[in-house]
């Protein structure tokens, strides 16, 4: 079993490369000692307008915020654990530091990567964290960069800051190709059964990992940033129907065993990575005003419609903590 040590220094090329979710490749400058506390019961965690972690009740999500003076570019908090992604420069090129937070969002460990943040997940028990960034400069990649996708355990403090050396089997045969990329992790309760996107070969698919055994195994195709629900017999994903730029994905949640999809209400083309509120509500980050993001929300079964759940905010965290019908606006 192979697996890889923290990256020292890059290798490759990295370059500035302009990336629809990611807002620029400027330097985050991180904060240590917040007020917030993500073990408190009953609010949701998000990222304000100016990347500042902050909570709000979850049962009142319109209501004043609570900010913190912690800055991250990707945020994600379960279980008494968060994860903040935070742009910096490492010897001159973009790079990324992980910082491993715990329930009073105190730094704990801190893994320095290349390239510019993505992704960020944590599991339900707090355990398991992943995280994605992009790098440039890889010669198989014509578009000039790709995705690494790491992972953290915990309890062990072992990380893996690429998983693309994980065996991989697509439609039951052993793949190897030197274009896989992964991203968009997902956990499931037990912190060894978990999900991803991988892109190989001009197509993507949705893979079922094994973290003990280290493999990973296909489940179906066009696939991207799945989340998997509280009971953990969904994924809501993004699903690519469209070949425009302009809008090429549409939110779907899939039964897992009966490997049905069913298209959301939201119409709008959402590239994010959704967060559960609840085994009945999804949340997720769409452009706003001015350039920022807002948070919406819309039911996991199809029905209903978008509402606004919280104005100039992005990374929502918290499946957790909803439990009650939320006040939104429509």
């Amino acid at each position: 079993m192979k697996r890889a040590l923290i990256l020292a220094a890059a290798t490759v090329t990295l370059a500035a490369v302009a990336i629809t979710y990611a807002v620029t490749a400027a330097v985050d400058s991180p904060a240590a000692g917040v007020a917030l506390d993500t073990s408190r019961s009953g609010q949701l965690l998000f990222l304000d307008a100016a990347s500042r972690v902050a909570a709000v009740p979850a049962d009142d999500p319109g209501a004043a915020r609570t900010v913190g003076d912690l800055h991250c570019r990707r945020f994600h908090s379960s279980g008494g654990t968060a994860v903040c992604l935070v742009a910096e420069v490492h010897g001159g090129l973009p790079g990324t530091s992980a910082l491993i937070l715990d329930s009073g969002l105190r730094e704990t460990n801190r893994l320095n990567l290349a390239g510019i943040p993505s992704r960020a997940r944590v599991s339900p028990s707090g355990r398991m964290v992943a995280w994605t960034v992009f790098v440039t400069g890889e010669t198989y990649n014509a578009t000039g960069f790709s995705t690494w996708t790491g992972i953290l355990d915990t309890r062990t403090g072992y990380p893996i800051v690429n998983i693309e050396t994980i065996p991989l089997y697509l439609d039951g045969r052993r793949h190897h190709a030197p274009d896989v990329n992964f991203w968009g992790v997902t956990f499931a309760a037990d912190d060894n059964r978990f999900y991803a996107t991988v892109s190989t070969r001009g197509r993507t698919y949705l893979v079922e990992g094994d973290y003990r055994k280290w493999e990973a195994r296909s489940l179906r195709g066009n696939v991207e940033c799945p989340s998997l629900s509280p009971d953990g017999r969904r994924l809501a994903f993004k699903k690519r129907v469209s070949p425009s730029s302009a809008g090429p994905w549409r939110l779907h949640v899939l039964d897992l065993a009966t490997m049905r999809e069913t298209p959301l209400a939201e119409t709008a083309s959402v590239d994010d990575q959704v967060q559960w509120l609840s085994d009945e509500l999804v949340a997720y980050a769409k452009p706003g005003a001015a350039g920022s993001s807002d948070i919406w929300a819309v039911p996991a079964d199809g029905s209903g419609s978008p509402r606004l759940l919280i104005g100039s905010a992005s990374s929502p965290s918290g499946f957790d903590v909803m439990r009650q019908p939320v006040n939104a606006t429509s």
